[in-house]
């Protein structure tokens, strides 16, 4: 049989021997390359912002919604309103319907003011946002409080899958210091919506799963950030002029670049001037879309049901 003793010489060199695996081993861990491949999304189309008049006389700039691009799944439109002719955007947005998806305004510089049919009204300041899930139907309007002065901001529409058509429609309002901030390589990011450098964005509980981030890059610097590889991505340039993936694809302010397959994006800034863009991307719907101005259905025939309620005083949902 075996003793069950050692000597103090032995002991020793086994201690010294485990320790010596497991150093190795952690060092091995730290020392070992990342078990998969990160592939860069490429640029497959880039689009130019065209003029376009809303509202009740607001001038603006139209890419996603365009000729150029009607659709990328589930993102429906994105204007950009950016003047400091008070005759561009006095007018406003006066009160309008709107069922089967979302909007998204981003305030840059100038304020806005809300009010809906369900009673709600808010402000929207300069950096602030505000997403509003119209579901089954809402009546709002967005109204310029200032008489001059620059207004710049955004207008994204986000499509809503069918059985989330006829959901109750809620606002998500942020004002500007509720919106994440972080660095990321050579940018200031904002975070709206989604998950970035160990932060989640202030929207929450949004079907599509939306990133949204709104990036200002410095002169020559880079920008990486890692997309779920199965959503919809495009990045739309509103100051400067970056270079886009691989084959670093330029795209300038006013232009919208569609992202292609992978798991991440890389964007960088002349040597010149710095960059903004926005940066989004969200999960496909993949169901049929039918669209007549304020309302985005799945047929012909819910947009026909969506006019008459809206004719009847029956779009609106009752209160709870």
């Amino acid at each position: 049989m075996p003793s069950r003793f050692v000597s103090r010489r032995q002991a020793v060199g086994s201690l010294a021997g485990a320790f010596s695996a497991a150093a190795l081993a952690s060092c091995a861990r730290r020392l070992s390359p990342a078990p998969a491949t990160v592939a860069e999304r490429s640029v497959v189309q880039i689009v130019d912002a065209q003029p376009t008049v809303e509202g009740a006389g607001v001038r603006l700039r139209r890419s996603l919604g365009s000729r150029a691009l009607p659709l990328l799944d589930p993102f429906l439109m994105l204007d950009e309103f950016h003047s400091d002719r008070p005759a561009d955007y006095q007018a406003g947005f006066p009160s309008h319907p709107h069922r089967g998806f979302e909007t998204v305004t981003y305030m840059l510089h100038g304020a806005m003011e809300h009010r809906d049919s369900l009673g709600n009204a808010g402000r929207l300041g300069p950096g602030s946002v505000q997403w509003m899930t119209a579901g089954r139907g809402i009546i709002h309007s967005e109204m310029p409080q200032q008489e001059q002065g620059l207004m710049w901001g955004f207008q994204l529409w986000v499509n809503l899958p069918a059985a989330h058509k006829m959901t109750r429609p809620r606002y998500q309002d942020l004002a500007a210091d509720k919106v994440g901030k972080l660095m990321i390589d050579d940018a200031r990011v904002r975070l709206v919506a989604g998950d970035a450098g160990g932060m989640r964005g202030p929207v929450a509980g949004i079907v599509t799963a939306p990133l949204m981030l709104d990036v200002s890059i410095s002169a020559g610097g880079t920008f990486r950030h890692l997309l779920p590889a199965a959503h919809n991505a495009f990045a739309y340039v509103f100051e400067g002029t970056v270079q886009i993936g691989p084959s670093r694809m330029s795209a300038a302010a006013g232009q919208l670049a569609v992202l292609g397959g992978g798991d991440r994006v890389t964007i960088q800034a002349t040597p010149d001037r710095g960059a903004r863009l926005l940066c989004l991307a969200a999960a496909p719907i993949r169901e049929p879309v039918a669209r007549s101005g304020p309302f985005v259905m799945n047929s012909e025939a819910e947009l026909r049901q969506a006019v008459e309620d809206y004719r009847s005083g029956n779009l609106v949902a009752p209160p709870i």
